[in-house]
């Protein structure tokens, strides 16, 4: 890697529901305002001619075996893999570690009051919160690297922590080289 400053890679992991998309959006907002330079990537990426399996499948209009859609999940985060390269200069092989997982964590029965919730193949209480259990003793593992937010405070004062977690991070891993998960 390049001895010059670099940018940070920070996950937005919950359940479904959680705010995931609107934080994410409401951060690279921020962060252009302020003129960082930022590569939003959702996944899944449902344009993509894999993702668009994935998407009939989460919409319950296609049938596939679990082992089937766990390998469309990682194939269609490999279609952009040339790009993520692209903006990170990584010469490490794998899967990149982030520099931050924000974590948006609320309630399952709590999801179901926001919208849309049901219309997709895994978006059931039972399933959801299984889900969340694991990200709870992930988040419990990798503490270094997790933040854990109330997903059920304003959508606003979620955005102001973890904008103020970010802007505290850019400078901190500028000069850092990016690391792999073990």
């Amino acid at each position: 890697m390049s001895a010059g400053k670099r940018g940070a890679l920070i996950i937005f992991e919950g359940c479904d529901r959680s705010g995931k998309t609107t934080q994410s959006r409401l951060l690279v907002e921020l962060l252009k305002s302020k003129g960082i330079p930022t590569l939003p990537m959702n996944f899944p990426e449902r344009s993509s001619s894999i993702g668009q399996v994935i998407n009939s499948y989460l919409t319950n209009s296609k049938d596939l075996p679990d082992e089937v859609i766990h390998l469309m999940f990682s194939a269609n985060r490999w279609e952009h893999m040339n790009q993520t390269l692209d903006w990170c200069y990584a010469p490490e092989s794998g899967l990149i570690k982030p520099d931050a997982v924000f974590y948006l964590r609320a309630p399952s029965n709590e999801l179901t009051n926001r919208g849309q919730y049901g219309d997709e193949r895994y978006e059931k209480v039972e399933f959801q919160g299984r889900v969340a259990e694991v990200f709870d003793r992930i988040c419990s593992k990798e503490a270094s690297y997790f933040h854990k937010f109330d997903a059920t405070q304003s959508v606003e004062d979620l955005h102001a922590l973890i904008g103020r977690i970010t802007e505290e991070l850019l400078p901190k891993v500028a000069t850092q080289p990016l690391d792999t998960l073990s």
